[in-house]
């Protein structure tokens, strides 16, 4: 694992302090109540199907009341309104009133987690927002919108916080430049913390020219097995088709990422920034032994220990 702090490389090979556990001989007591609710908040595409896994885990495991914004995939079509507003094709599209319904979904659950929060006799307890993919800058916008005093934590997972550079086509159409503008800039205090985690899956090549991708250095065991039934000219097929997705994230085909979104796109300059080796970017086509997700049990242990600090 490698830790961005401030921009600076650290080492991580510190092991993280150990987390309370349903599974371990520790047994959660009354005081488990303290934790902060969590709210999940989908990615774009994803429904809140994808996250069940996840909000067990931290349920039962971990003993963190978990809710998982209410979306479906197809409300994901309600953002084509965006299409007969001039700013779409300018690309200055702004979230409003395009992203309202989202923003509403996402307060409707921080809603709800307060209120568990409430049975479990403390009204004051503030909650963690984990946005998954476009669910990450979305988070910053909600908190834009709806404020700040009732949140402690955000955590990124694989999220394309940055705008992608002059030249290359915005696929949010000018929302991340508005975030990038409008929202407050991340800076990880003891009040308010933000975490970002990205993952290196595999790392993209350039459409043309030699390619020789290195597929084995951050995959899990069982994956590279798997990848040595894989052909050379499969694989460099695959890096080539990633990096063009990465290069429209980045502005670079040739740079490490989950498969989706490139490892630099998903750090934030003031928050602290994890890389994780191995993760995959989304919870649909995962596999937690072959193609672990960032909610896989094993890569969940890596960053688990900031819902509880």
């Amino acid at each position: 694992m490698v830790v961005v702090c401030g921009g600076k490389w650290m080492s991580g090979s510190r092991s993280p302090p150990p987390i309370p556990s349903k599974c371990s001989n520790q047994s959660l007591s009354s005081s488990s109540n303290n934790y902060r609710p969590v709210v999940i908040l989908p990615g774009l595409g994803n429904n809140s199907g994808d996250y069940l896994k996840l909000e067990q885990t931290l349920n039962e495991n971990y003993g963190l009341s978990t809710v998982v914004a209410k979306v479906s995939r197809l409300d994901w079509l309600r953002n084509a309104s965006g299409l007969i507003d001039p700013n779409y094709w300018r690309g200055t599209l702004e979230p409003t009133p395009v992203l309202d319904w989202y923003l509403e979904r996402v307060n409707d659950a921080v809603e709800e987690a307060n209120e568990l929060a409430g049975e479990g006799g403390d009204s004051t307890t503030t909650l963690s927002l984990i946005g998954h993919s476009a669910g990450g800058w979305l988070a910053r916008l909600y908190m834009q919108q709806f404020g700040v005093s009732h949140i402690s934590l955000l955590l990124t997972l694989g999220t394309p916080h940055l705008p992608p550079p002059k030249g290359v086509i915005d696929q949010t159409r000018g929302l991340l430049d508005y975030v990038q503008k409008y929202c407050s800039q991340p800076v990880y205090t003891p009040q308010l913390k933000y975490v970002c985690v990205a993952g290196r899956y595999i790392e993209g090549a350039p459409l043309f020219g030699k390619s020789k991708p290195n597929v084995e250095a951050v995959l899990p065991e069982a994956a590279i097995m798997n990848a040595a039934t894989t052909s050379l000219p499969n694989t460099t097929l695959r890096a080539r088709f990633v990096g063009q997705g990465y290069k429209q994230v980045c502005g670079q085909a040739d740079v490490w990422g989950d498969g989706v979104v490139p490892e630099v796109s998903a750090h934030l300059e003031g928050a602290l920034n994890i890389s994780l080796d191995g993760v995959y970017h989304s919870p649909v086509g995962s596999d937690d032994a072959i193609r672990p997700w960032y909610g896989s049990p094993g890569v969940l242990e890596q960053w688990i220990q900031h819902l509880f600090n």
